[in-house]
């Protein structure tokens, strides 16, 4: 049995206890340590926590199923190797396919033989612990390959062990870039050399970076200089040379009385050590070369960690920002939801307080999901899972309809909004809805930054083999500094306690990107804080457009006869909702709560339309469907896939399984009324 310290982590998911007590009896005997998850949630919160030499999990689970949680493993970089065996009843060859697609390595059918569970598991235990071991071994034979190798020539003389042991113990005392700079510079000085010189090649700010120190009576003098040109013409020319060359450089073999190191690490070079010796005229040797190597690289070291503490201080801080910021955001609608709901609770209220009600929660609602709606297409636009649906279009329609959903906004605050399109027409090839996003976005973001009663303009015109549009304002601006990351995802210019902004710092990001995924590019402008900024996409023009088959509008829908629908979902405050919904529009409604109550109620209410939830327990929506699909039965029933999965896959796999359309939650009723038009009333 192996000792604790040597055990390794081995992860078992799955949803029933009495496949997890089989999977114990089995795998105990191993000995090592066994980690129990019940869902998928449960299976990313462990693999977050620890590393596992195998993952044993269940295909088939409540919520998030096996596939998903293997997908959502193999995306962190420290899991994505970590060996997964799946493990279901389900053995067609497609589930196979998609278990390895998955990044799968196995693909056992239950139930499960025990000695062949055991013996694929020990394999991978025992190929973790050499892994790690040769991991070990490696690094450490790097290490001290990397020190002998430095201390060769530090060897051969006494006297640069404590110099060295010095050096050691000032560098690292500070994870500041600049201050671990000065004390590079003022190590050397004067026990290596006359004068030394430290130029960072990425300062903090941008600017400045470089450090002198020469010798004085009292040891060493340190000054920062304004910039590179600054120092002695040697000094700076050797520098030069260090940071072309990625190395030792050294003034001439005749006279070396300059040398210069370049300070590297992780493969990137961080700054160059410049020594000189001219005032004394002591000639650089073989052991003050490797002298000069050994302090740079341990100086290199130095600057590296402070850099990354300095990187590490700026994620957590944009993390805790963004989590303010998102906290801030979901509850200031919240808030209004619920004092109307106590107002309609206090008292009978009348009818201008229950439209009062109502619209506050339909605002609110409404500002929920674009929030989240923004976070998902940011995550769809990064892992390159967003589709554009490309046509030939005029842009005249595209502005009037980004203007009228940006109105409420840019009347809140009394904005005078111009639009100026011209009278030739625009045309491009894209996304209609995609491109109304990008210039809603920054008809919102135009808003939110301008103080009220400002002015924000919008021009739509043609400029060569280029449409341009531009959104003006006259609000706070955008600092110098900041220009260069207002489409950094998060990033705010203006961050204040009260948040009265709003957002998220995702609309400029998102904007961004589909602007780039048109072809096109966006820039942002700006003479400084208070003097209003511009943004300028420019898209490729094209000459004329490709005529098009009519579709049926998105808005008005002709009266339709009342339906049988059926409600399938687990939440019942959900399903009950629907269901009041659809039964003011005048259909007649029948409730289920899980698949197979779903197909009893089918088979009996016969409904012209089932809206159906993806996320059932047991039997779940995408089963239902199938179930459905492949009864002869009429009429034949519209299905309405309803989750809060709105990807590609969700909506392909909802396809395959059936379904005529697919709608992400919230639900629009407006939507659905379309939707429901579309069904055959008997």
């Amino acid at each position: 049995m192996p000792e604790d310290s040597d055990k390794t982590n081995i992860l078992i998911v799955d949803d029933l206890p009495e496949k997890v007590l089989v999977y114990r009896t089995i795998l105990e005997d191993l000995g090592q340590n066994l980690v129990f998850a019940r869902s998928g949630d449960e299976a990313l919160r462990e693999v977050l926590r620890q590393e596992f030499a195998v993952i044993l999990l269940d295909v088939n689970m409540p919520g998030m199923n096996g596939f998903e949680t293997a997908a959502l493993i193999r995306r962190r970089k420290k899991s994505a190797l970590t060996p997964i065996i799946f493990i279901t009843a389900f053995g067609d060859e497609v589930h196979q396919a998609e278990g390895y697609a998955q990044g799968a390595v196995d693909y056992i059918l239950a139930p499960v033989v025990p000695e062949i569970l055991r013996a694929k598991v020990r394999v991978f235990v025992d190929l973790y612990r050499m892994s790690q071991q040769i991991r070990r071994q490696a690094e450490e034979r790097v290490a001290l390959a990397e020190e002998r190798t430095k201390r060769a020539a530090a060897e051969e003389a006494n006297y640069r062990l404590a110099f060295l042991a010095g050096a050691a113990g000032v560098l690292g005392q500070s994870l500041d870039v600049l201050v671990t700079a000065r004390d590079v510079a003022r190590v050397a000085v004067p026990f290596l050399a006359d004068a030394a010189a430290v130029v960072l090649v990425d300062p903090p700010g941008g600017t400045g970076g470089v450090t002198l120190s020469e010798v004085h009576e009292a040891g060493a003098r340190v000054q920062d200089q304004a910039r590179r040109e600054s120092l002695p013409g040697s000094l700076a020319t050797a520098v030069d040379q260090a940071l072309a060359e990625g190395a030792v450089s050294q003034s001439s073999e005749d006279s070396p009385l300059v040398l210069a190191v370049a300070l590297r690490a992780r493969g990137r070079t961080l700054a160059a050590l410049a020594l000189s010796r001219q005032e004394s005229g002591r000639e650089f040797g073989p052991v003050d070369r490797a002298t000069a190597e050994a302090l740079a690289s341990r100086a290199a070291i130095a600057l590296d960690n402070a850099r990354l503490y300095r990187e590490i201080q700026q994620a957590d801080r944009q993390k805790n920002e963004f989590l303010s910021m998102l906290a801030h955001e979901l509850r200031n609608p919240l808030a209004p939801i619920r004092n109307a709901v106590e107002v309609m609770k206090l008292r009978a209220p009348g009818p201008s307080e229950v439209e009062w009600a109502r619209d506050v929660i339909d605002r609110q609602i409404r500002q929920l999901a674009r929030l989240v709606d923004d976070l998902l297409d940011v995550s769809r636009i990064t892992r390159g899972k967003i589709e554009l649906r490309i046509e030939p279009l005029e842009l005249a329609p595209v502005v009037a309809q980004a203007v009228e959903a940006s109105r409420p906004f840019v009347e809140a605050k009394n904005h005078q909004l111009r639009v100026a399109v011209a009278s030739d027409p625009l045309r491009v090839n894209g996304d209609p809805a995609r491109l109304a996003q990008v210039l809603t976005n920054l008809l919102i973001n135009a808003a939110k930054y301008t103080e009220e009663g400002g002015q924000i303009s919008l021009t739509a015109y043609r400029e060569g083999t280029e449409v341009v549009m531009t959104v003006r304002d006259t609000g706070v601006g955008i600092p110098p500094e900041m220009l260069s990351a207002v489409f950094d995802l998060f990033i705010q210019v203006e961050q204040s306690i009260d948040r009265s902004q709003g957002g998220l710092g995702v609309g400029l990001t998102l904007v961004k990107r589909l602007v780039e995924m048109h072809g096109g590019r966006v820039n942002a402008a700006s003479a400084g804080a208070g003097q209003g900024s511009e943004f300028i996409v420019r898209l490729p023009a094209i000459e004329a457009l490709i005529p098009q088959s009519k579709v049926p509008s998105n808005g008005e829908v002709e009266p339709h006869p009342a339906l049988r629908v059926l409600v399938v979902e687990d939440n019942v405050d959900t399903a009950e909702t629907m269901a009041r919904l659809l039964q003011l529009e005048g259909h007649q409604v029948q409730l289920a709560n899980d698949g197979p109550a779903a197909l009893t109620a089918a088979t009996a209410f016969q409904p012209h339309a089932v809206v159906l939830d993806l996320g059932l327990p047991g039997m779940d929506g995408y089963e239902v469907a199938r179930r459905l699909r492949d009864r002869d039965s009429e009429p034949r029933p519209v299905l309405v896939a309803v989750s809060g999965y709105g990807g590609d896959d969700a909506r392909r796999r909802s396809r395959q399984a059936g379904f005529d359309h697919h709608l992400v939650k919230p639900a629009d009723i407006g939507t659905l009324r379309t939707l429901l038009a579309t069904a055959p009333a008997s």
